[in-house]
């Protein structure tokens, strides 16, 4: 018996440990990568503007009404999106429109011709409020590996490797 209370008695202190650290943390985040496809414009924009079926992650999505859409991750979570700007096919500016999430943010699809393709540079305000999921983000998952992600499915649905910089 005294080493499940020496074992929940440690847990809890990890957990309390983690959740300070996380409090200390900043809530809010900045987050960049690009990466360059040889694709035109139009084409990238088409891509990020249209159904998400060819991201990994996105395993169900719907439209609603007033410009907003959900999608279903993998593990079963729907978020909702809101439309914020729309440049056409330079510039796209989406916000997760889900309150209740414990994280929240934009995200800004900046698309430059280049020489045979295009760069696309996407960047993430984020704000996350839950102080463990704060914690685990700064030290485990990292702040670009959604974008990264993301960059390398835009990658795949069209048949090439990319390169992600900073």
């Amino acid at each position: 018996m005294k080493w499940v209370l020496l074992i929940l008695g440690i847990l809890a202190f990890l957990i309390a440990l983690a959740a300070a650290v996380g409090a200390m943390t900043p809530r809010d985040h900045h987050a960049t990568r690009k990466a360059r496809f040889k694709q035109p414009p139009e084409a990238l924009y088409q891509a990020i503007a249209g159904p998400p079926g060819w991201r990994s992650e996105v395993k169900g999505f719907g439209q609603l009404a007033g410009g907003k859409w959900w999608e279903q991750d993998s593990h079963g979570q729907k978020i909702v999106y809101e439309l914020v700007e729309d440049s056409p096919p330079v510039r796209r500016v989406v916000r997760i429109a889900d309150r209740t999430l414990p994280f929240g943010g934009t995200w800004t699809f900046e698309i430059a011709p280049v020489a045979g393709g295009s760069d696309l540079r996407v960047r993430e305000d984020g704000e996350i409020y839950n102080v463990i999921f704060r914690f685990m983000a700064r030290f485990f998952f990292g702040y670009t590996s959604t974008i990264e992600g993301y960059l390398r499915d835009l990658g795949t649905k069209f048949g090439e490797a990319v390169t992600i910089e900073a």
